[in-house]
């Protein structure tokens, strides 16, 4: 056992010869002096560093990276010039095989220490990581902050981590090319007509984000301008940016969306449509989303397709079956378990979302499925006529929760397929259905996040008999 050092580090220190071993959850690298962890950005597992102490507590301390000594074996060369200072991509210098070993040991680690599933039942269950064959320019949705630069010229790019501070970056190597064509078009418009940037600080000004969507099936693409307030955006200029907007290929449909709160929510409740229907299409396999402004829609279409086809065989319907789909969102998953199933009960929290579902049932033509827009913890408790026997479910990063987790286990299914996005949250939920009566039969990690330190997993859970 490694004993902790009793030295203490004072801020602003320099140390060289720090070796990093390993890397925390997040994609930071950690280095350990006489067993004292020191966790450090941008550094990899391999690197010896030269780092200076930011902070120190009794336990631990954090660092900047000076140097890179000795490169790992497994560092490569960023694409993009940006990928340290904007801390997007924490993965970037990371080989992308050892990108997929780090996701598939995190979810391990999460699955024995936090779940408490043994390590025997682990390396059964363990189904080898799913990767992607171009891990870049995979995103099919970006949501730009725009903010005035120190030159006085209208800027936009990502915010560096855990800051409001905006690194500026034209392009973004996770973004399909044309989306910093349309930034680029946005920001002149801006800049010629005097629109001013929302500032947080004073809660003045006008625009706050530009968010773009695109169908990668069907090229479609939907521009949306954040607005504190429509009265700052007035007819004449609507039509205007219109105009400028509506040569761009691909353009399907213009939205503004109003958000006037002083918040770090990036989206308000109101809409105004000003080119377009108001949403755009995309396709999955045989079926064809509609995709509104304020729904949900996996970012990475390409291997949301597999995460989708590994839920429906782990699902293993027959057609007799009845599916509970949680956390459906517009309907994705449901539609494609509706194709096996006997029927499917899709449940989401988004009205907008469900209204979704709804119509891209009707546009591929699928009877065997409905939706309600209800929380999941308030609306399963109260259900007592339809008992699923099998239950998908792709919750937010925060996890389902108590009282959904009890009311599932309640009714029995056979089946439960436990979509995740947090390998932290996803251990603490099995935890409830193995006290229950499940067992882990197997968990695959699909790299939906390329590049970053963010991981999905499905998991199958089977009821034993007699529990």
């Amino acid at each position: 056992m490694d004993r902790i050092s009793n030295r203490t580090f004072n801020k602003n220190e320099i140390i060289e010869g720090l070796k990093v071993e390993a890397l925390s959850s997040d994609g930071t690298g950690i280095a350990k002096i006489d067993g004292f962890p020191v966790f450090i950005k941008d550094s990899l597992p391999g690197d010896t560093v030269t780092a200076m102490i930011t902070k120190s507590k009794k336990n631990l301390a954090f660092a900047r990276l000076v140097s890179v000594d000795e490169p790992s074996p497994d560092r490569v060369a960023p694409r993009c010039i940006k990928a340290r200072p904007c801390g997007g991509c924490t993965l970037q210098e990371l080989s992308y095989e050892k990108q997929l070993a780090f996701k598939d040991d995190a979810v391990y680690n999460c699955l024995l220490r936090i779940g408490g599933i043994p390590a025997k039942t682990l390396d059964r269950a363990h189904e080898a990581p799913i990767g992607m064959d171009t891990p870049f320019r995979y995103r099919n949705k970006a949501q730009y902050p725009i903010a005035r630069g120190r030159d006085g010229h209208l800027i936009s790019g990502f915010y560096a981590g855990r800051t409001h501070h905006i690194i500026e970056a034209k392009d973004c190597y996770l973004n399909p090319p044309e989306f910093s064509v349309i930034l680029r078009t946005f920001l002149s418009f801006c800049e010629e007509k005097g629109i001013q940037p929302y500032d947080e600080n004073t809660g003045k000004g006008c625009i706050r984000h530009l968010v773009i969507r695109k169908g990668f099936e069907t090229g479609e693409i939907m521009v949306m301008p954040v607005v504190r307030s429509l009265s700052d955006l007035g007819r004449s200029l609507r039509d205007e940016l219109s105009e400028a907007l509506i040569g761009i290929p691909g353009l399907k449909t213009i939205v503004i969306n109003e958000n006037p709160e002083k918040t770090n929510v990036i989206l308000g409740p109101t809409l105004v449509t000003l080119y377009g229907p108001g949403y755009i299409c995309d396709k999955m396999g045989d079926l064809t989303f509609r995709i509104s402004p304020l729904s949900f829609y996996q970012v990475n279409p390409v291997q949301a397709y597999k995460v989708y086809q590994k839920a429906l065989e782990y699902a293993a319907l027959t057609g007799a079956e009845t599916v509970y789909d949680l956390c459906c969102g517009i309907g994705t998953i449901s539609l494609f378990l509706a194709g096996s199933a006997h029927f499917v009960h899709g449940m989401e929290v988004v009205e907008e979302a469900v209204s979704d579902a709804v119509r891209n049932a009707g546009l591929n033509d699928i009877k065997n499925a409905d939706f309600v827009c209800a929380a999941v913890e308030n609306c399963l408790p109260q259900l007592e006529d339809v008992h699923p026997d099998v239950v998908v479910m792709d919750p937010p990063r925060s996890g389902m929760e108590k009282p959904a987790l009890d009311a599932i286990a309640g009714f029995s299914p056979s089946r439960i397929v436990y979509i995740s996005c947090d390998p932290a949250t996803l251990a603490r939920d099995l935890k409830t259905f193995l006290a229950a009566g499940y067992r882990l039969e197997k968990y695959t990690v699909i790299d939906q996040f390329c590049q970053t330190s963010h991981v999905e997993t499905v998991c199958l859970m089977s009821k034993v008999e007699g529990k």
